[in-house]
């Protein structure tokens, strides 16, 4: 029975290069009809700022201190140097437009979808369940996650190589055992899809494993498991595969170390229980993808033993099942086994962030059960009176509702509102819904509402430090430094690294009063993220109000460093070095250059800069410049009286052919 589905079966006549062309052509239309909507959908604040738009070494383009960077540092707690590579191409090309990133998602999701329908067919010999089978991966509501969301490029991008990696051992069994140069070449573009498929996303370590199942059913290399040597001879044909595989798992390892949650946190036993109920909870949305969520909580999964043992019941039952019918339907267990293998790296026994499960994760494991169910249900209505009628119908329904779910679920994902608005009615539970839903209503400035999604957050889970740093950060934008104080401090005392924290806790200190308490916070601040300019901005500042002149000059050097456009640094740091107390730190010159940098960005229409850019010429001994400067400062700052009496002030030593310096030292 097996070698009707052997490779090599003789296509039928309706297996043309026209047919097959405009499958690929409706198959893209799909994905296009489904997903071309993304190109209007914005940046979203799950990741993205840490993926592209405010990760430095991504979005500023294709650079060699970028491309080191990738290599050598972990990205968002993974090492995936292909995906960040793709990232950094996007950003050369369309710059921070979201438009053209979504492009590039969507444009990897449908090469994918093609190249899934052109393998399986090659494989199998059958057109048009490999056709039904594209195209419920093409346009599942679970795919929305994957491609809508362009943090989630890792998806796509290494679905698309895990395609090549199948079409070219398709190529290579077609040949194994024959000419050892052609036999070699094809085994090397196996190796070469493989090891860029693990550079985009380590999820695709069980890709020996999916080789060694096809061997068995479509390409009939195991028929049977006729004899100990064939496996054996497969088994080895494998080894080159895992060598790499090691060397990708201890990068990965070494890359997540900080993300993977410990058995203090998470126990092992509960993990286990999540594991059997994420199968489960996968075969369900597969049927009915409802309620879908860009992040599911343990608090919102609700795990216990109970639903474990059903979970583990459902699936040893469904495990008997297919291999039971083994023999008449060889596929049934290699669908099952795709699945079910394909999910172990990411099934939480070992936890990676705080995910109970996640859409993403089925991106390319539920292409096994697709396929097994497709064939069963094909084979199913063999003899059924009207087949084809009956099941080209049947497809036109299952996909026309997918399409329509699928459409309305990637629209949730056009902007932070829309996004974590829809997380929350999903489910009243989600702590990390609330808590994203809060710091996106604190960006849209309706503080009031943030809170109330905070508190709603803190009730289900106190435990997070976020949650009372977006509170703290909403109470200070109303004003209510006390409140904002008190949250600072609450998300400090359950991370006392938690850097963000310490910068809102010195904002707040300084508005209310207490500038060294401030500084100090600043200064821990910058131990934890040192290439951070507004802290060295907010530390230089205090330190000029305090004449600490010194520091205050480094810490500007440093914002600088960081940001060479900072404004408000340069204009500052010009006021330093042209009226600076002690001489040893003037440098008439060189404050010269920054105020002028800082005049042409305000169109030489600011008075204070106006104020600084005369002072500089009057240290560096250019008084005219600095007499006709300061008067057309005086002139902006016509009806400030408090602005205009210094300037009248220092105008008239310029006038004398003095310079300006601040009290305590010498003019």
């Amino acid at each position: 029975m097996a070698d009707k589905y052997r490779m090599g079966k003789p296509a039928d006549r309706r297996n043309s290069t026209r047919t097959v062309l405009a499958v690929c052509f409706l198959l893209a239309l799909m994905v296009w009809g489904v997903f071309g909507q993304t190109l209007r959908y914005k940046f979203t604040n799950f990741d993205d700022n840490n993926y592209v738009h405010q990760n430095p070494a991504i979005s500023k383009g294709v650079t060699l201190e970028g491309l080191r960077w990738v290599v050598t540092h972990p990205h968002v707690g993974n090492w995936h140097p292909l995906t960040s590579f793709s990232h950094m191409l996007d950003c050369q090309f369309y710059g921070l437009n979201p438009a053209g990133h979504h492009f590039t998602n969507v444009l990897f999701h449908m090469a994918t979808v093609i190249l899934l329908f052109l393998v399986l067919r090659q494989m199998t010999g059958s057109l048009w369940r490999s056709a039904f089978v594209a195209a419920v991966f093409a346009i599942h509501p679970l795919r929305a996650e994957s491609v809508a969301w362009i943090s989630e490029r890792k998806d796509v991008l290494s679905g698309f190589f895990f395609m090549l990696t199948l079409g070219a051992y398709t190529r290579y069994a077609r040949v194994a055992g024959g000419g050892w140069r052609v036999t070699s070449r094809r085994y090397l573009a196996v190796v070469l899809f493989f090891v860029l498929g693990l550079m985009s996303k380590s999820m695709l370590a069980t890709l020996p494993c999916v080789l060694l199942l096809l061997d068995f059913w479509p390409l009939g290399r195991l028929r049977h498991m006729e004899t100990k040597k064939t496996l054996i001879r497969l088994v080895l044909e494998k080894v080159p595969l895992l060598l790499l595989l090691a060397v990708f798992c201890a990068v990965t390892i070494w890359a997540q170390r900080q993300s993977i949650a410990s058995v203090e946190t998470l126990s092992v036993l509960r993990r286990f229980e999540n594991a059997l109920c994420s199968y489960a909870i996968y075969i369900k949305q597969l049927i009915f993808p409802i309620r879908l969520s860009p992040f599911y909580t343990y608090a919102e999964a609700g795990i216990s033993w109970q639903k474990a043992v059903a979970s583990l019941t459902l699936l040893v039952g469904i495990s008997w099942g297919v291999f039971a019918g083994r023999k008449k339907h060889p596929y049934l267990p290699i669908g099952w086994l795709w699945y079910l293998g394909m999910l172990v790296p990411v099934v939480g026994i070992v936890q990676v962030g705080d995910q109970a499960h996640a859409d993403r994760y089925t991106y390319l494991p539920q292409i096994g059960l697709v396929m097994a169910g497709v064939w069963l249900i094909a084979d199913w209505c063999t003899s059924l009176r009207y087949r084809r009628t009956v099941l080209s119908v049947a497809a036109v329904v299952v996909l026309s509702v997918l399409a329509i779910a699928a459409y309305k679920q990637t629209r949730h994902w056009r902007d932070d509102f829309s996004l974590w608005t829809h997380a929350v009615t999903c489910s009243d539970r989600n702590d990390v819904a609330h808590l994203s839903l809060g710091a996106t209503l604190i960006d849209r400035g309706q503080f009031k509402e943030a809170i109330s999604h905070l508190e709603k957050a803190i009730e289900i889970n106190p435990y997070p430090a976020d949650t009372y740093h977006n509170t703290g950060v909403a109470f200070l934008q109303m004003g209510q430094f006390g409140k904002a104080i008190l949250y600072f401090k609450k998300a400090l005392g359950i991370d006392p690294n938690y850097g963000k924290s310490h910068y809102g806790l010195g904002l707040a200190l300084q508005e209310t009063g207490n500038p060294d308490e401030a500084l100090m916070h600043y200064k821990k601040y910058l131990e934890i993220n040192p290439d951070d300019a507004k802290p060295h901005c907010r530390a230089g500042d205090l330190l000029l109000r305090q004449s600490n002149f010194v520091e205050a000059i480094w810490h500007y050097e440093q914002a600088l460093r960081i940001n060479p456009d900072y404004v408000e640094v340069k204009n500052n740091l010009a006021w330093i070095l042209a009226t600076c107390p002690d001489a040893t730190l003037r440098d008439g010159r060189r404050a010269v250059e920054l105020a002028l940098f800082v005049n042409r960005l305000s169109g030489e229409s600011c008075a204070p800069v106006l104020d600084t850019l005369a002072a500089a010429y009057a240290e560096a001994g250019r008084y005219p410049e600095a007499v006709a400067t300061a008067r057309r400062a005086l002139d902006l700052a016509a009806g400030q009286e408090s602005v205009a009496e210094g300037i009248r002030a220092r105008l008239r030593l310029y006038e004398a052919g003095i310079p300006y310096h601040e009290s305590g030292g010498e003019q």
